[in-house]
């Protein structure tokens, strides 16, 4: 008997997809949250992103389908973007408009002493997370134990900032665009440039605007996912439409091609060895073709190739 959630309709039966969706979130939404909707949309059996988005940022959000979730710790890897308002006058215990102020000043920067600094905090530097982060302490997370009302002490770590630079400027806050690695905390730049500028300051503004290969000319908004197509041929298609093949997310990574049967060995789990003038002379992770098929994500070392991950499509 169906239950009075299902209102006397069975539910509709989860399939395998395959594929990234790259969700321009909203300003409001959790990431949580919109794994769920991309979720349901497709029937998915599985999905997860990559990357966590805070809610009150919008932007970039990779969301993995089915087998594209075994690349996912590629595209965390990969280098980020993000334009970001700082409002100068005040710190906060979150380092953005969520938090409460501690610090405030009546200074306010001229374009020319903000970017005097800017060198400061590009390259290699150490950084100090914010005090509301996902950082594990004790294996509790930074920010439940800030939420409690407790200080804690996060340690310095290296991050590297490729590029900084001004968008606008004018006597109230400063919009930045910054290139950057993975566990950089932009919100941790706008803390620290306040500080070294003593005027402090805060996030009120965050757009990811790139994440490893994924860029904004193939962002998908919240609309378009959820638009509302009668005939259910339309929608399929519109739906397929929206998702970018699982190898998109490996773009980064060499590729090598491999024949059928090689192709079957690596399926099984087992090495194979590349040989003739045209095999390649790599080291380390490669993603591995077969035609136009994705196979495998395989580790190089001289003319040995062995599988690390192996695809399997099904649906």
């Amino acid at each position: 008997m169906n239950s009075p959630k299902d209102n006397g309709q069975p539910r509709p039966k989860k399939r395998d997809v395959h594929g990234w969706l790259i969700l321009d979130k909203p300003v409001g939404m959790t990431s949580t949250h919109a794994v769920a909707i991309v979720k349901r949309v497709f029937r998915a059996k599985k999905a997860g992103h990559a990357g966590t988005l805070d809610p009150l940022a919008s932007g970039c959000l990779p969301i993995a389908l089915g087998e594209a979730t075994k690349t996912v710790p590629y595209v965390m890897d990969g280098e980020k973007a993000y334009r970001f308002e700082v409002t100068w006058g005040t710190e906060t215990t979150t380092d953005d408009t969520e938090g409460t102020a501690t610090k405030t000043s009546d200074k306010r920067p001229s374009r020319a002493e903000v970017e005097a600094l800017l060198p400061r905090f590009t390259g290699v530097i150490q950084q100090v997370p914010p005090q509301f982060s996902a950082i594990k302490i004790d294996g509790e997370r930074a920010y439940d134990l800030a939420r409690e009302g407790e200080t804690v002490a996060l340690e310095a770590r290296e991050v590297e900032i490729d590029r900084l630079g001004i968008i606008s400027h004018d006597d109230r806050a400063t919009v930045l665009e910054a290139e950057c690695g993975k566990g950089t905390y932009v919100r941790a730049i706008a803390r620290d440039l306040g500080r070294a500028l003593g005027c402090y300051g805060h996030v009120t503004a965050l757009r990811r605007t790139r994440v490893g290969p994924f860029v904004e000319d193939i962002f998908v908004s919240a609309e378009d996912l959820t638009r509302e197509i009668a005939d259910p041929s339309e929608r399929e298609a519109h739906l397929a439409g929206l998702i970018a093949p699982v190898e998109r997310g490996l773009d980064e990574l060499p590729s090598v091609t491999v024949t059928g049967g090689d192709a079957a060995r690596l399926r099984r789990g087992q090495g194979i060895i590349l040989r003739g003038r045209d095999a390649p002379v790599l080291e380390g992770h490669v993603t591995v073709f077969s035609g136009p098929d994705l196979v495998a994500i395989g580790d190089m070392q001289g003319a040995e190739l062995r599988p690390h991950r192996v695809f399997q499509f099904a649906g």
